[in-house]
């Protein structure tokens, strides 16, 4: 574990205060060390308030930003195997590039998750159905 126990009792206070800072700390790494983590925020600025906009009653509000937020989930994990690898070495390793290939696939999947919760939910009430 990240603060080095092993208990399985609640942190308490300090201890919630450490891993959000830490979770904290995952964000701005990301933001300053992976384009594409920044690239899929800029997006999430105007389409998660549109989500909340455009979704009429709570469920489709959690589709349609809840998929948003999973692409976000998915690239954070995605970079952090990349990071794993990259500090083993940058040499070509097929287990390497495979597992590289994959953490890229899993953002692919959800981007596409997106599409069809949004498409799903919306293009019907825009086609008057």
């Amino acid at each position: 574990m990240a603060d080095g126990k092993t208990s399985l009792l609640p942190r308490g206070p300090v201890g919630v205060w450490r891993a959000m800072r830490w979770s904290l700390q995952g964000l701005a790494i990301a933001w300053r060390t992976e384009a594409s983590f920044r690239l899929e925020v800029y997006l999430c600025v105007p389409l998660v308030p549109l989500g909340f906009w455009l979704g009429q009653d709570a469920v489709e509000r959690v589709m349609l930003v809840g998929s948003l937020l999973l692409v976000l989930s998915a690239e954070l994990l995605n970079s952090a195997i990349e990071a794993v690898i990259e500090r083993y070495g940058s040499e070509h390793h097929e287990l390497a590039g495979r597992a590289k290939d994959m953490g890229s696939a899993a953002v692919f999947v959800l981007m596409m998750n997106v599409l069809v919760c949004w498409g799903l939910l919306l293009v019907p009430r825009w086609l008057g159905h």
